[in-house]
């Protein structure tokens, strides 16, 4: 059989909170709503370990929002190395300012300043703040004291790495949301093989979807040790 290639123009799905598994960390999703709707925290600082699914809250929080009529901005803070500390100036006109991986600012003067600079002016304008991190505030390596302490501020929330069974079914879920059958011992496979960083997961389960579109099969092991291997 030839190989059907998609149409190249794609959409990438958004993130979404509904696709977020939860485990052993439910209160976030709710703390994370009424940022949205005002009744709670207007600063949240999520911190957890690798694979703990920060990045997914983030963007999902960002999707979330601008469903609700606000006006979220995200950045990816660990690639600050592509970026400069000026694209900072003016993000407060925004409702919801969400900072990933902030902590990677730590140590870096320009960023810290800057960084300051614009939570003062978001405070200012009453716009919702956003972090997530690996560690606590006043343990992530900030110099600037000031920043560090406003950081501190709001709630802080420690989130908790999914167990494996929680990671199967995320994607198992996720497979399923693109109409694809996601055997139970292809998903441990995956698991077993391949990073168990949420973000990636879902990017594997899209190529995975592309390529079972590709090639008109479903999937299984062999099916995904062919493909990915390529």
């Amino acid at each position: 059989m030839s190989r059907q290639l998609p149409l190249g123009l794609e959409l990438r799905s958004p993130t979404r909170l509904e696709d977020y598994i939860a485990g052993d960390d439910g209160q976030v999703l709710a703390l994370l709503a009424a940022q949205r709707d005002g009744s709670g925290e207007a600063q949240l600082y999520l911190s957890g370990p690798p694979h703990s699914g920060r990045s997914h809250l983030l963007m999902g929080q960002c999707t979330a929002a601008r469903e609700a009529g606000l006006m979220p901005v995200y950045l990816p803070a660990a690639e600050h190395a592509q970026l400069a500390p000026e694209m900072l100036e003016g993000l407060e006109r925004f409702d919801l300012i969400a900072i990933d991986d902030v902590d990677t600012l730590a140590g870096l003067a320009d960023w810290e300043q800057a960084l300051f600079a614009l939570y003062n002016r978001a405070r200012d304008r009453g716009c919702r703040l956003l972090f997530s991190a690996s560690a606590a505030a006043a343990c992530a390596g900030f110099t600037l004291p000031d920043l560090r302490t406003r950081l501190g501020w709001g709630l802080n929330y420690r989130l908790k790495p999914l167990d494996d069974a929680q990671r199967e079914q995320l994607l198992r879920q996720l497979a399923a949301r693109r109409g694809l059958d996601l055997p139970p011992e292809v998903a441990r496979y995956l698991l077993s093989r391949y990073s168990r960083d949420t973000g990636e997961l879902n990017a594997l389960i899209e190529r995975l979807d592309r390529e079972s579109l590709a090639e008109q099969r479903r999937l299984s092991i062999p099916f995904v040790r062919e493909r990915l291997s390529v």
